[in-house]
């Protein structure tokens, strides 16, 4: 049956949340929305920051009121003062930056991708586990209100029997961004191409059973485009794509026997979402007026709350959904033959 209306976003008592001492490794473009969205939205503390390059490092720490700059990771991680460290360094730094910060004692929020691939996300699932630590990819979009009401949808089996999911995410980057730059891990498929893997996983509430893939290269040598057709094994397909060529609507469709979501580009950021039945007589709309970067605060929070409850993984995001999205995208990068640099070393090491 059609619902009279969308549920309410479920939110966290403030008192239940803790106020906790935060640090940041990699003081880049992410970690300034980061930085802003703590400070300007949560009780939560920065208190230490750490970079490779010590003026744009000292610059952040006196932009964002931050107290020690740090001049090595060690040195950050050695500080009592401490409770949980953000990683926002490149793709290809995220594995080895977070097992330090693991094996250093320290909870840890790590900017999405988790990791390079599903091998790495395991060894740190299996090190946070050991030592009794919270460990959390970032990826932003799932602790925001839109993809609350979003999950509960789904959940109360709004929809329907689901059949098919659309989505796309493409930008234009000029050939000097670092998206195209092979020692980065570069590509879609960590950046712009997680978004669409984590969304059709989320809604199917699985790994797809069956993935073609077709790609194109751009230069630099890292994949530029990829289209992936998934099927789910439960009725429901997903056609997705992604390009760092072009800039694409960004918008998503998830269409069920009973009603189809339809969510305005980009669909894995704040927005608008309209909810109409499949017979096109009822609609419902949600209308997000919240800012876009400052939803950022609500991962923030979530990784605080759990910290308090002495979760060692969240209940939105569990370690587990990381590695579909991860081992989803390993088989697609199989198909398309990417390769990251860090993977070669380990095959010729081995």
């Amino acid at each position: 049956m059609f619902p009279t209306a969308l549920p309410q976003p479920t939110r966290l008592a403030p008192e239940s949340i803790p106020v906790l001492r935060w640090g940041i490794i990699g003081p880049g473009w992410i970690a300034d929305h980061f930085a802003a969205a703590l400070r300007g939205q949560t009780r939560q503390q920065l208190v230490a920051v750490v970079g490779r390059n010590a003026e744009k490092t000292a610059a952040f720490a006196a932009r964002w009121d931050i107290p020690q700059v740090c001049r090595n990771v060690g040195e950050m991680l050695a500080l009592n003062q401490l409770d949980v460290v953000y990683v926002a360094t490149p793709h290809n730094h995220h594995f080895p930056d977070a097992m330090q910060v693991l094996q250093a004692g320290k909870h840890v929020l790590i900017e999405k991708p988790l990791a390079l691939n599903a091998q790495e996300g395991r060894a740190l699932q299996e090190e946070a586990r050991a030592r009794g630590l919270f460990c959390l990819e970032g990826m932003w979009c799932d602790f925001t209100p839109k993809y609350d009401v979003l999950r509960q949808l789904l959940a109360n089996g709004d929809l329907g029997e689901l059949h098919t999911l659309i989505a796309d995410h493409g930008e234009f980057f000029t050939p000097e961004h670092r998206i195209f730059n092979a020692d980065l891990a570069g590509g879609p498929m960590l950046d712009l191409g997680s978004y669409l893997i984590s969304f059709s996983i989320g809604v199917a509430g699985a790994v797809p059973a069956t993935i073609v893939a077709y790609g194109q290269s751009a230069p630099g040598g890292v994949n530029g485009q990829a289209s992936m057709l998934f099927n789910h094994g439960n009725g429901m397909q997903a056609v997705l794509n992604t390009t760092l060529f072009s800039n694409t609507s960004g918008a998503a469709t998830v269409a069920g026997r009973d009603a189809t979501l339809y969510l305005d580009g980009q669909f894995y950021a704040p927005g608008d979402f309209t909810l109409q039945s499949s017979q096109g007589n009822r609609r419902l709309h949600w209308q997000d007026r919240g800012g876009r970067y400052v939803q950022l605060s609500y991962e923030i929070e979530h990784a605080a709350w759990c910290i308090g409850q002495g979760l060692t993984e969240s209940p939105v995001r569990p370690l587990a959904t990381s590695l579909m999205t991860l081992s989803t995208m390993d088989e697609v990068r199989r198909q398309l033959g990417i390769v990251f640099n860090e993977e070669r070393a380990a095959v010729r090491l081995a």
